[in-house]
């Protein structure tokens, strides 16, 4: 038998926990939400490891997702009001609310995609 190898998990004793259903319940919910199995959930929450949720991932995903569709949308309403002759009768400032807007929700986007980055531990950033 090979005795170099380094011992692996499978191989360790387990270590059990008592917990009524709900606790149970809440402790699977919260290995869901980082991704993780209720075991690895629990070895990194018992060894001081950060544990991070998948869901603000996600969610950043999404909003640079949509920032992108609203830049490019705003590049074709650019190159859409400068070659429609239907549109050159439109007010300018018209057109200026409507690319602020898109402007506006960018920036919005943005601000919620830095808070939940701040948020999120481990990532060495402080909560401002």
């Amino acid at each position: 038998m090979d005795t170099d190898r380094a011992p692996t998990r499978k191989g360790s004793t387990p270590i059990k926990v008592y917990c009524l259903p709900a606790e149970k319940d809440q402790i699977s919910r919260n290995a869901q939400a980082a991704g993780l199995s209720a075991s690895m959930f629990l070895l990194h929450v018992g060894a001081g490891y950060e544990v991070r949720t998948i869901l603000d991932y996600q969610r950043i995903d999404d909003l640079a997702r949509i920032n992108g569709d609203l830049g490019r949308l705003g590049g074709l309403l650019k190159l859409w009001l400068t070659n429609d002759e239907r549109l050159r009768q439109m007010k300018a400032t018209e057109l200026r609310a409507v690319l602020n807007k898109i402007e506006a929700n960018q920036e919005a986007m943005r601000a919620i995609m830095r808070a939940v980055l701040r948020r999120e531990p481990g990532r060495g950033r402080e909560e401002a």
